[in-house]
């Protein structure tokens, strides 16, 4: 890890978007990056812009960053129009370099969301599930390496990685939209193949609901520099073996987009939130 490259990059997004401070980041998932750029008053940073940067190279992802007021003038927030995976060959550091880089930038809160196959017996294609905790079966993390004390501390505690303040306002916005409000363990695996029937039933038999290839990552590295982190899949396929079909990526960006307006209007009740309130720590 490289804090003065991702400090340099924290810079460079303030000078790009005329904004000295962010309080709130949200990265976007498979099939929801079109959500950044409905937003009003949006300043788009492409990523390629931004010194440090990686370009996602999978479909469904964008890439570029936008800035956006959020509640009153007074905050603003990131939007990551796609992220990038371990699977398409990026090196750890670089598949969290963007969400570092958002909390250098001020952001005190992030909003991790994706595609995720659904594990859980009550889920369903088009359900929107709080992230609760998450499962690291990948044997890989951004953390591994020499540390960097100016990032956090040598053994973060991940206990409450999820913040239990920010799940309850996603709970209370979800309910008042009239929203099922539901919650799940977060199981990742490296893809990019998707997961075997028996690696679901693994999952599924270690408390897993969701499984999916992106998220533990950030999260790990944002707990680590002590960022309230919460996270939100969409459900958009039911995983293999569970599913009586064959899955695919189109499956995954046809469910998203059918869903794009319910989340978007989640984010929207959310992002002020988050934004106005400042970080107490996990």
């Amino acid at each position: 890890m490289d804090y003065d490259a991702t400090l340099a990059a924290a810079e460079a997004i303030s000078d790009a978007t005329g904004r000295s401070s962010h309080q709130v980041a949200v990265v976007l998932g498979s099939g929801l990056s079109s959500y950044a750029a409905s937003l009003p008053n949006a300043v788009e940073v492409p990523f390629s812009a931004i010194p440090g940067f990686p370009v996602p190279k999978v479909e469904g992802h964008a890439g570029s960053l936008f800035s956006t007021p959020v509640g009153d003038s007074a905050h603003a927030g990131l939007l990551f129009a796609g992220r990038v995976h371990t699977y398409e060959g990026w090196t750890m550091d670089e598949v969290v370099f963007g969400v570092r880089a958002a909390a250098l930038a001020g952001c005190h809160t992030v909003l991790l969301t994706n595609a995720a196959g659904g594990v859980g017996d009550d889920l369903a294609p088009g359900d929107l599930v709080t992230i609760r905790d998450h499962l690291n079966l990948t044997g890989r993390n951004p953390l591994v390496g020499s540390n960097d004390d100016r990032f956090g501390p040598r053994f973060p505690d991940m206990s409450t990685t999820y913040d239990a303040d920010v799940r309850g306002v996603i709970r209370r916005v979800a309910e008042a939209q009239g929203l099922s409000y539901k919650e799940g363990v977060y199981a990742w695996f490296l893809g990019p193949t998707y997961e075997t029937p028996a690696e679901v039933q693994m999952a599924k038999r270690l408390g897993a609901e969701l499984v999916g290839m992106s998220t533990v990552p950030e999260a790990i590295a944002l707990n680590h520099m002590g960022v309230r982190v919460a996270g939100i899949s969409l459900v958009t396929n039911l995983a293999a073996g569970i599913s009586t079909t064959p899955l695919s990526h189109d499956e995954v960006t046809e469910v998203a987009a059918a869903a794009r307006q319910r989340f978007a209007a989640l984010v929207d009740g959310v992002l002020p939130e988050l934004a106005g309130t400042s970080a107490t720590g996990n």
